[in-house]
């Protein structure tokens, strides 16, 4: 027999596992309905500006999380001259992005079936979103931020719900043209940029969200795509250094704090730590690279209490991660050529008493969260 405690693993994984999937729980629903017309995707709530009225349901979350301010630590007795690294913006000036983001989490049981509860119900459940567009400068005021105009020309969507993809969406493909998802390319929204890559504001995405409305899942998923928040997510590049300390040199490190919420397995909360590694001379260009590390931080450990209540839950487990980045910036041009970051955490309990000759019963849970961006022309 398991032990007392892998059994109580096992009930908790049950009710773990359900927890982990309950974000698409109304999707699989939705989309057993759906797979008659359109295999329709987990459902969103639109933003008030869109006419058409829309129920509120759950989908697999995207939420961008809170960043600290940016601190550099410069140490004056280093040589070499100190460099900006920020963003640069020119009215009329165009450029090509292709940005994609991914969140992804997972139940498996790992040991002898015969001991599997047969409520147990695993499997891997996220969303992969690659969004190509163009990018257009507007205005840009004397502080340096930047009113720009963001096209959608390419769309890419796919969505699992406990191994099976309940959205396979991509504007490319002939046979996706009739998908209400194909009504995002094309469109247009007006955002705020500062040289420090945040989002200050969105301006103007209410004709993109009228001709994306209706009342079909795929139609809120849509909406989901040009949601403010996920708008901020989308064009905000965390590896800048705030704007009145971006003149570092070489080997110098800045940071920022970001926290995600992990269900049942309660938040957890990072320090973002770059470090300018070098600058090369390309094509009469310099360009800027650095490389995250991230660490547990404390930092906002006040915040969290609220949520140890729900956290309790991963003192069970054995926890490992890795979170780390990289950033190549063109300092001449003052652009992104390449920046990624990716988390991936892992949540593991085994069977401390297994039967003498027999693998030991153990649950593992897993949760990763990605974004890149790319500058494609």
């Amino acid at each position: 027999m398991i032990s007392n405690r892998i059994s109580a693993l096992a009930a908790s994984g049950v009710i773990c596992s359900l927890f982990f999937l309950s974000g698409c729980g109304q999707a699989v629903k939705e989309t057993s309905k759906a797979e008659v017309e359109h295999r329709e995707a987990a459902a969103v709530k639109p933003q008030e500006a869109v006419k058409p009225e829309v129920k509120t349901q759950e989908t697999i979350e995207t939420k961008p999380e809170p960043q600290k301010a940016v601190e550099t630590k410069i140490e004056p007795e280093k040589k070499g001259p100190a460099i900006q690294v920020a963003l640069k913006f020119a009215a009329g000036d165009s450029t090509t992005f292709k940005v994609v983001t991914e969140m992804e989490k997972s139940v498996k049981w790992e040991g002898p079936l015969p001991d599997k509860p047969s409520a147990f119900k695993g499997g891997v459940t996220g969303n992969r979103v690659e969004v190509t567009f163009a990018q257009r400068i507007e205005k840009v005021d004397d502080k340096g931020n930047a009113i720009a105009q963001i096209t959608i020309k390419e769309l890419k969507y796919l969505g699992k719900v406990k191994d099976n993809v309940v959205l396979d969406f991509d504007s490319s493909r002939e046979k996706d043209v009739n998908s209400p998802l194909f009504k995002l390319v094309g469109q247009s929204y007006t955002i705020e940029v500062s040289p420090g890559g945040g989002v200050l504001r969105v301006v103007d995405v209410n004709q993109a969200q009228i001709a994306a409305g209706g009342g079909l899942s795929l139609n809120k998923t849509a909406l989901t795509l040009i949601s403010a928040d996920v708008i901020k997510e989308r064009h905000t590049i965390p590896g800048l250094p705030a704007a009145d300390k971006n003149r570092v040199r070489a080997g110098d490190s800045w940071s920022n704090v970001k926290t995600f919420s992990f269900d049942m397995m309660g938040a957890r909360s990072y320090e973002k730590i770059y470090t300018l590694k070098e600058i090369k001379e390309t094509d009469n260009h310099q360009i800027a690279f650095a490389e995250m590390k991230a660490v547990p931080s404390t930092e906002m450990a006040e915040e969290l209490h609220k949520e140890q209540a729900v956290g309790l839950f991963s003192k069970m487990f054995d926890n490992t991660e890795v979170y780390t980045g990289q950033l190549k910036l063109d300092l001449t041009a003052g652009k992104i050529e390449e920046y990624f970051e990716r988390l991936r955490t892992e949540w593991v309990m085994v069977d401390p008493k297994p039967e003498p000759d027999k693998e030991p019963a153990a649950l593992r849970m897993a949760a990763a969260r990605s974004y890149s961006i790319e500058k494609v022309d």
